[in-house]
């Protein structure tokens, strides 16, 4: 191994430039998005023209996109005019005199905001810098110094050493060093078990020592809501110093991107090396691992696996047991929520709504389509876009396993016969 940088603690050398890392889990490569004339990127709503909609079924995908644009604007507006006068009353403006009504208090699942800095006296400690190794062929190992491709960051979760992180931070790995935070010395770690198609990992410190103190507290991914304030901390290009630690909201829910779906999204920055590292609450709890980023062509998207979604997993990576084939469905969806429930004709029940169906899919074969509402798959009412991937996980390719939906008014249900993850 080597590490001449001698500048101490997470002194990782410089990382490379110019990658090609636009949209992508932090430390990998994934294909590019299409493009128009000019090279403006071309969103996946935009790639292909919308599905033909099926006679009294709900507007499509594009409309509840912007119809949810409007109800968060509508809310703005409403959250601005309530600043003028929290106490109930009437304004004088220039358009004549509007009544204010009084509001009670804040009644968020979340505390206000914390002074960032007690939100990081309690997580910053059990934050760790995590550097991979490859076997070279030639004769030992070399330690790469690229932040892209070998080193990430993640949490310790217990006093016994174990850390969560990024499958992909560890891929391929032969060797693995973590460096806590305060220390200048990293320590060896082990792959105790990883879930590539969850992207979630957990490693063994094998000198445990001083831990106490130091463990995250993971918090409910559930309970989070649009505009939330949170910081997120983590080995950030690997620059020598210690961790970066960025601030900013909760900016969308439930977003997918290739095969991880219910991921926060995130304007805290977050870059190449954040990868398994924690987004946390204005509590200081997690509620996300920073996964991704969309890089080059736009501006402060950042995309973190939900708390929920990994909590399930923890135990069976921590025990070692192989992560099994889970099966799959080929559906996109989004929670039928209130809101859009009330604006739209998608009636009284509860869903997930389906955005997309992948072509030649179980999914596609059973006839679902753009715009309809799942409302239980096998033994599982679906109630949320996490219900549907909690349900399909449940169970193995070959299974089958009945699928009911709303379309429009009109009740459909088959029997699927689950498939492998491409």
């Amino acid at each position: 191994m080597s590490d001449d940088s001698g500048r101490g603690s997470w002194s990782w050398g410089p990382p490379e430039d110019d990658r090609p890392d636009d949209t992508a889990p932090l430390d990998t490569k994934v294909d590019e998005p299409p493009t128009a004339p000019g090279g403006q990127a071309v969103p996946p709503w935009a790639a292909a023209p919308p599905p033909a909609r099926s006679p009294g079924s709900p507007a499509g995908p594009w409309i509840v996109i912007a119809l949810v644009a409007a109800v968060i604007g509508a809310l703005v507006g409403a959250g601005a005019a309530m600043l003028a006068d929290d106490e109930g009353g009437r304004v004088e403006s220039a358009g004549g005199t509007t009544t204010i009504p009084s509001f009670g208090n804040n009644t968020s699942n979340l505390a206000p905001p914390r002074d960032i800095q007690e939100v990081l006296a309690r997580v910053q400690p059990g934050v760790v810098a995590v550097r991979s190794a490859t076997f070279q062929g030639g004769g030992g190992f070399d330690l790469n110094p690229d932040p892209v491709q070998g080193a990430g960051t993640g949490m310790i979760l217990s006093t016994e050493g174990d850390i969560l992180t990024n499958a992909h931070v560890i891929e391929g790995a032969t060797a693995i060093q973590v460096t806590l935070f305060g220390e200048r010395e990293p320590r060896d770690a082990t792959v105790v078990g990883a879930d590539a198609d969850a992207d979630v990992a957990v490693l063994r410190l094998r000198d445990t020592s001083g831990l106490e103190g130091r463990p995250v507290q993971l918090g409910e991914s559930g309970k989070v809501k649009v505009g939330d304030d949170v910081v997120a901390i983590g080995n950030a290009l690997a620059l020598p110093g210690g961790p970066t630690v960025t601030v900013g909201i909760v900016s969308a829910l439930e977003r997918s991107l290739g095969r991880l779906s219910n991921l926060i999204q995130t304007d805290a920055a977050i870059n190449p090396g954040n990868s398994g590292g924690p987004l946390v609450n204005s509590d200081g709890e997690v509620i996300g691992i920073n996964t991704a980023v969309l890089g080059q062509r736009a501006q402060n998207i950042g995309f973190a696996i939900a708390i929920d979604t990994v909590k399930p997993l923890i135990e069976r990576l921590q025990s070692g047991e192989a992560a099994p084939a889970q099966g799959f469905l080929g559906v996109s969806t989004v929670t039928l929520t209130p809101e859009i429930r009330e604006r739209l004709d998608f009636g009284p029940q509860a869903g997930a709504i389906v955005v997309e169906v992948v072509a030649g899919s179980p999914a596609a074969q059973a006839g679902l389509e753009a715009n309809d509402v799942i409302t239980r798959i096998g033994d599982q009412s679906i109630d949320t876009n996490a219900n549907v991937q909690t349900a399909v996980r449940a169970h193995k390719p070959g299974d089958r396993v009945e699928v009911v939906w709303m379309r429009g008014e009109q009740e459909l249900r088959a029997t699927v016969v689950l498939g492998s993850r491409p």
